[in-house]
């Protein structure tokens, strides 16, 4: 017998990757993410600008994590709709009393 690698439950890290972060994206994202990879590929040009590269291929890795999570669309709608009851307050024990 042989273990079983265990299924991931959350959403993949698709790392620094353009076409990895491309995939990882719902669809209604990738255009944004395109547009903004190819302005920042443009400005990489000027090697002081380089770092903007990096800096918007990180920023996209996380949205793409983000983007993929279950309820996160309904997260953000809970937000922008001021529906605070969706949320959890967590209070650590310490702070009993306090807040």
């Amino acid at each position: 017998m042989t273990a079983q690698p265990l299924e991931s439950s959350g959403p993949r890290d698709p790392g620094e990757d353009p076409a990895a972060i491309f995939e990882a994206l719902p669809p209604s994202h990738r255009a944004r993410f395109r547009a903004e990879y190819e302005e920042a590929l443009e400005a990489a040009h000027d090697l002081a600008r380089f770092k903007q590269v990096q800096m918007l291929l990180r920023q996209w890795r996380l949205r793409a994590i983000a983007y993929s999570r279950p309820g996160y669309e309904e997260a953000v709608q809970d937000a922008l709709q001021q529906r605070a009851e969706m949320f959890t307050r967590y209070t650590p024990p310490e702070w009993e009393g306090r807040v």
